[in-house]
């Protein structure tokens, strides 16, 4: 038997009793799987503030130049995979609050009790106060890309770009490639600074030259506004420290992400640089919470690469599960930078 929305009855009927994933994005759904493979029967809930659709998040910094139609990203809808795994999938809401000492999560479509709860949420764009949400696009999931996509519409666009990091340089590259007009802007003196040497980064921008994109490095902006005050929806106008001004139809703040804190702190978490947890075993400081992916650090240190979560999955799985342990060693791992003007693997 099925409910409404095709999750079978025997997950509703035991759910609250198991285990509660919050966040439906790669992490969200390794979790699933890794339980899944452990445990046919345990009851899962997946708690999501978009419609669970299973996409492979770094399309979104390559796919106008390799001309990958919106409705294409998705490799799974979510109600498919969720049909699949057997989990109950709660898409379009909200985690709000963790009440650890009830064991209970609390939603805006109701409370969830849980054995074990799992946050694997990630990380959003950083906030900084001279970009207003209003005049700046942050594009960190499929939603945002898909409404950024058709305000860039079928003409070329002016686009800048703050942020000459993985992301920003990725998206750049990608839409310049697609016609448009970028300016990428950041406060290091050269692209990818943090990641390639000083020749790799001279090597990409010569690579770039033949591109309509700019880099426009050591800047320091100050201010964004709308160029028109009484047309917000119109071009904006970039101002730097220098006073350099520069007007575009778009800009994309790419400077860095951020881990929401809401639930941590609901729950008493320990935070450091993120959710803390336990070098081996991600298990949080309260009984019954782990976490994974974009959203935790071990010793005050992110990795926010596509790599460990497979294996963060994996150990999570062992512990809420039983059975041999499996513990999560931190390692280095390939990082292919999908600059595809001159891509990179460092």
């Amino acid at each position: 038997r099925h409910s409404a929305n095709n999750t079978p009855a025997r997950a509703f009927a035991r759910h609250q009793a198991g285990t509660v994933i919050v966040g439906a994005g790669r992490a969200g759904w390794q979790m699933a799987q890794a339980l899944r493979s452990r445990d046919a029967d345990m009851p899962i809930t997946l708690v999501t503030s978009c419609n669970g659709d299973v996409y492979d998040k770094p399309l979104l910094s390559v796919a106008l130049a390799r001309g990958i139609a919106l409705e294409k990203m998705p490799r799974e809808q979510g109600i498919e995979a969720a049909r699949r795994l057997n989990v109950k999938l709660l898409a379009h809401t909200q985690a709000i609050r963790i009440t650890p000492s009830s064991r209970q999560l609390r939603t805006s479509r109701g409370t969830l009790r849980y054995q074990h709860l799992v946050l694997a949420h990630g990380a959003q764009a950083r906030e900084l106060p001279q970009f207003p949400s209003a005049l700046c696009w942050r594009i960190n999931h499929l939603q945002t890309y898909a409404k950024f996509c058709k305000a860039l519409g079928g003409s070329h666009q002016s686009v800048a770009v703050v942020g000459a990091g993985l992301i920003g340089c990725e998206l750049a590259n990608d839409l310049a490639l697609a016609g448009h007009s970028v300016t990428l802007l950041d406060v290091a003196t050269r692209p990818l600074a943090a990641v390639l040497h000083q020749e790799q980064s001279a090597q990409l921008l010569d690579a770039w030259r033949s591109l309509p994109l700019k880099f426009m490095g050591g800047v320091h902006i100050s201010s964004v506004r709308a160029a028109d005050v009484h047309d917000p929806s119109g071009k904006k106008q970039i101002t730097t420290d220098s006073g350099q001004t520069l007007t575009v139809d778009h800009i994309v703040l790419a400077a860095g992400l951020q881990t929401p804190n809401q639930l941590a702190l609901s729950a008493g978490l320990a935070w450091n640089n993120g959710i803390d947890v336990q070098a081996e075993t991600l298990a949080t400081n309260v009984a019954g919470i782990h976490a994974l992916g974009d959203c935790i650090a071990i010793n005050g240190q992110v990795s926010r690469y596509i790599e460990p979560i497979g294996r963060q999955a994996k150990t999570i799985a062992a512990s809420i599960v039983g059975g041999p342990p499996k513990p999560y060693t931190t390692s280095r791992s390939l990082l292919r930078i999908k600059t595809t003007s001159l891509p990179f693997t460092v």
